[in-house]
């Protein structure tokens, strides 16, 4: 079902997804596009006005920029599975924009059951231009099968509210008191854990370039701004500005469980809350079974100003039960990169 022009290397593994690398060609693009029923990504390309990158030595891909880059992976799937993707966390946390895209679709970031083609993945650097080379991991794939009464696009794949009260009694979804509607709602945290906290970071406007597949290398305080907030705890959210806030709950994957974040709730506020969003299983896992990890949160707000407020409703964690439990948890692999984790900016930064 998975095949890819270089041999799939374990560093790609996943507890539940799959990573996914770029191929040798970016393709520069004026605008962002789906190729549509009956229309390949490669046929689309041809009818646009592109400038090629070649990323076999790395390139820059400048922010404010779309670019369409051929995938190494590509698909032959069996009518009873289809495939959905995130951007990687790491690639969130940097403001990249990144979505896959399969030939025929007329949606992004899902590849339906029985198709059998290429995948491109469009990226979009929003803050910072990044470096990126033939090789580079920024999205990952997740497989879901379904048997043959089941549509493709139903929602009986994710747990109930009744479910996720459930199984929080047993073993805790959340620190504290759970709270659920569609999914288990976090709260942001504006408060820190001292009064001299800062409770986030936003993005500087005028930086250098990151290269993505330097982890540790870059100062935050050439890239970032700490965000403090006043004692009545409100952060005015800028619609021009990308935030790197987190949740005020410590969350908890179960082994046999995944679950992604909801990235817009117009319910909450017009701003997206999450770019990447998905959880594998065992991430904030602790030897006493205790949530440990809280949610990083990308946020942008929309068209207006937003203000939030310490402990308001910010965003949904939907839970869906896995195939089977991983042999290896997240926090237990080399890359789990997030383990553990409070407010923290992505891998490329020192601590």
């Amino acid at each position: 079902m998975i095949q890819a022009t270089a041999e799939i290397d374990n560093s790609q593994l996943q507890p539940a997804s799959l990573d996914l690398r770029l191929g040798t060609k970016a393709y520069r693009v004026p605008a962002s596009f789906l190729p549509g029923k009956g229309k390949t990504v490669a046929q689309q390309l041809g009818e646009l006005e592109v400038d090629e990158v070649n990323l076999e030595a790395g390139a820059v891909l400048e922010k404010g920029t779309v670019y369409v880059v051929e995938l190494m992976e590509h698909l032959s799937l069996p009518e009873s599975v289809s495939a959905l993707a995130n951007p990687k966390s790491s690639t969130g946390r940097l403001d990249v924009f990144t979505r896959l895209i399969a030939d025929n679709s007329e949606v992004f970031d899902a590849v339906p059951g029985g198709y059998t083609g290429k995948l491109y993945t469009e990226i979009s650097p929003c803050s910072f231009s990044i470096r990126a080379r033939r090789g580079s991991k920024l999205n990952q794939i997740r497989f879901r099968r379904r048997n043959p009464a089941q549509p493709e696009k139903t929602t009986k794949f994710t747990l109930s509210d009744n479910d996720l009260r459930e199984r929080h009694k047993t073993s805790p979804l959340v620190d504290g008191d759970i709270q659920v509607r569609n999914g288990v709602i976090l709260s942001v945290d504006l408060k820190g854990e001292h009064p001299s906290d800062f409770v986030g970071y936003r993005a500087q406007k005028f930086t250098g370039v990151i290269d993505v597949d330097q982890i540790a290398e870059y100062d935050p305080r050439d890239f970032w701004e700490q965000v403090h907030v006043r004692n009545y705890k409100k952060l005015i959210l800028d619609p021009n500005q990308f935030y790197i806030l987190a949740s005020r709950e410590r969350i908890h994957i179960p082994p046999d469980l995944a679950a992604e974040m909801v990235p817009i709730d117009p319910m909450m506020g017009e701003f997206r809350v999450h770019y990447a969003g998905f959880f594998d299983p065992g991430f904030g896992f602790t030897e006493h079974g205790h949530p440990g990890s809280r949610a990083v949160l990308e946020v942008r707000s929309h068209e207006v100003p937003f203000i939030l407020e310490d402990g308001q409703a910010i965003g949904r964690l939907v839970y869906e039960p896995v195939a089977e439990t991983p042999d290896i948890l997240y926090g237990q692999i080399d890359t789990s990169n997030y383990q553990g984790q409070g407010l923290k900016l992505s891998k490329h930064f020192r601590v």
